[in-house]
């Protein structure tokens, strides 16, 4: 009897799932960015009775290195559902854009490095060129930018580990373009401050982190509040990686998110 429950507790659970792939794959429309011969997927969901003469803001949404890939489906993985619920599309009625990074790629211009038996450790470039993944991005934005009606006071960017990196860099390469960002367990240096100007920043990361260590956000929360940023630091006590679950869970993050305004 016991064995019979497990197995249809599994079996609802996959429905479940897949349920909710389903929603996402059918909600966003695929499509692949072009830049001379380099491509870029991404999925993009626009509001309900969307209206070319109405302007919407942007929510862009940078995936993880596990969500790599030329499927354009991977980068759906995680906060894809939470965009597609009636709830948050009735209340933030806005273009959702999820790109996806190639598999030999990064967002950010790093290097990692792994000591045998010690924490990650990420150096970030202070200068240097873009990666091929952050040059097709911002070709991709400025695309968007221009083929939908966006109100351009309105742009948001956020990002889980390797995308909460890439939401640092490209705030950093393009300064004044956002009202907000959201990096969730990702890092950067903070000798790239001085590139950075003053959108509102909620910053997301578990003291527990293995991958990214918690210290890549906290030096650069510490440096934004003594420039005098408007940014707020969420660490959470004992928690890994997969800070996004509750990060995606903050009751006022979307609502301060959409708040925001250039």
């Amino acid at each position: 009897m016991k064995t019979l429950l497990t197995l249809i507790f599994l079996f609802l659970s996959l429905g479940l799932v897949v349920a909710q792939t389903a929603v996402q794959s059918t909600s966003f429309e695929k499509k692949t960015f072009q830049m001379g011969t380099d491509q870029m997927p991404y999925a993009i969901l626009l509001p309900d009775d969307y209206d070319a003469s109405k302007s919407y803001p942007l929510l862009l949404f940078l995936h993880g290195a596990g969500e790599r890939g030329a499927d354009n489906e991977s980068q759906l993985t995680h906060g894809a559902y939470l965009f597609t619920t009636k709830a948050f599309r009735k209340k933030f009625p806005a273009i959702v854009l999820m790109p996806q990074c190639a598999a030999d790629d990064y967002w950010s211009n790093v290097k990692k490095e792994v000591p045998q038996g010690g924490m990650p450790n990420f150096s970030f470039y202070k200068k240097g060129a873009p990666t091929k993944a952050m040059i097709l991005l911002e070709g991709l934005l400025d695309e968007v930018i221009q083929n939908y009606s966006l109100d351009k006071n309105r742009l948001y960017v956020g990002g889980l580990s390797m995308g909460g990196m890439g939401t640092f860099e490209l705030i950093k390469r393009n300064p004044r373009l956002f009202a907000a960002a959201f990096p969730i367990c990702g890092g950067a240096a903070p000798k790239t401050l001085r590139k950075y100007k003053r959108p509102s920043w909620w910053v997301f990361h578990g003291n527990a982190d293995p991958v990214v260590p918690a210290s890549f956000s906290t030096q650069m929360v510490k440096k934004f509040k003594k420039r005098g940023f408007d940014v707020r630091y969420t660490l959470y006590e004992g928690v890994g990686h997969n800070s996004w679950d509750l990060a995606f869970k903050e009751p006022g993050l979307f609502p301060w998110l959409f708040s925001n305004t250039k």
